[in-house]
């Protein structure tokens, strides 16, 4: 089962990152938070990863409307997206797919806010890939 939408982009990771912020800002999402998983893993564990970033991004309309809808959704908020280095000039993204929201939470009022959701994400990943 794909649990993700990803796009791929001929560019160094600091612009996929750039980009990827601008694109879903265009689509409503802010990005709440920020993690630096290389530095993270380097820092705690010692380990060397390539760059890569979990951004925490949120549409706080759809997020008031899920919220209200099931007030358990707030273990699958803020959306998460994966920006990560996959060599010198190749960035991917990955987005958790909102599609699944309603079959994860056996909640099916959510599904009109992860339909929303999903829209705004393809087409922020859509203008990453033009």
């Amino acid at each position: 089962m794909e649990f993700q939408r990803t796009a791929q982009l001929n560019v160094p990771f600091a612009e996929a990152v750039t980009r990827t912020r601008e694109a879903l800002g265009a689509h409503g999402f802010g990005i709440l938070t920020e993690i630096d998983m290389q530095a993270t893993l380097l820092a705690k564990r010692g380990t060397q990863i390539e760059p890569y970033v979990i951004l925490g991004a949120c549409n706080p309309a759809l997020a008031e409307g899920a919220l209200a809808a099931d007030p358990r959704i707030g273990v699958l908020l803020p959306c998460s997206v994966v920006v990560r280095a996959t060599g010198p000039d190749r960035s991917e993204i990955h987005v958790f797919d909102p599609d699944l929201i309603p079959a994860v939470t056996g909640n099916q009022a959510l599904t009109e806010y992860a339909d929303d959701a999903g829209t705004r994400i393809a087409e922020a990943l859509h203008d990453l890939g033009s």
